[in-house]
């Protein structure tokens, strides 16, 4: 399998004051994504997945260690152009309307046909017919939609996801499942971190646990969830919860 992904034995720590000694949040993690799949980063609050997705978009350096992207430099542009990064709090410009906010982004990434392709993405993400309503008017559901389509605008190979599903109703989160789907089945990646567990078991074909800033379990998720339990079926809830509690212990 070729490599999308690839994190090599990052380290970062932090301290919130001089006097302070520093906190290890990643302790040499590494960790190898491959094109094509939907790659789910799990872990509880304060595990390391934020800063994690900061440095794999290039806005915070890491201590140590090194990351690719299609086997470039996560600095160079040749990664950057290549990626679609959906942060769990994105900003918004309240007073523009759907169509303006994604024509922007189409401009900024040099896409052509700007018009067609924001019409394309406002119907795809089930918001064709509140394009023209400001964004300060949208719910959160719509909002989370309407950033997921800015992902989408130049076609990246990569998309990056900060709980993607995170504000939508039921309709709503199958739709986007429905939608990161499709975009497996065009040869794209998915790396995202999520909270909500029956999410990541519905559509990722590997995960990875984080806790405590370290990678505990990676793999196929059904092959994670029999190891080491005698009962045919297990939930990946049951069983997160049950790595959170051993790595606490």
């Amino acid at each position: 399998m070729k490599t999308a992904l690839k994190f090599e034995n990052i380290y970062r720590s932090f301290k919130n004051h001089f006097w302070q000694k520093k906190k290890e949040v990643l302790k040499n993690i590494s960790l190898e994504i491959y094109q094509g799949e939907i790659f789910g980063f799990l872990g509880p609050n304060g595990a390391g997945k934020t800063t994690t997705l900061k440095i794999l978009t290039g806005l915070l350096k890491p201590d140590s260690g090194n990351v690719t992207i299609f086997g470039h430099n996560v600095d160079s542009m040749e990664a950057k152009k290549r990626i679609g990064f959906l942060p769990e709090s994105p900003y918004f410009y309240e007073h523009l309307t759907g169509y303006e906010f994604l024509k922007i982004h189409a401009l900024l990434g040099n896409y052509t046909n700007c018009k067609k392709r924001v019409y394309e993405l406002l119907d795809i993400v089930g918001l064709k017919d509140a394009n023209a309503l400001p964004l300060r008017k949208y719910s959160r559901g719509m909002l989370q939609r309407i950033g997921i389509a800015q992902t989408m605008i130049t076609d990246p190979d990569l998309f990056i996801l900060d709980e993607p599903l995170g504000g939508l109703d039921p309709i709503g989160r199958k739709e986007i499942k429905d939608l990161l789907i499709e975009q497996k089945t065009r040869g794209k990646t998915i790396f995202f971190s999520s909270h909500i567990l029956p999410d990541a078991e519905a559509v990722c074909d590997r995960v990875g646990i984080i806790i405590n800033g370290e990678i505990v379990e990676v793999g196929e998720l059904d092959k994670l969830l029999k190891r080491g339990v005698k009962t045919d079926e297990i939930s990946l809830e049951d069983w997160f919860v049950g790595k959170i509690k051993k790595n606490h212990a």
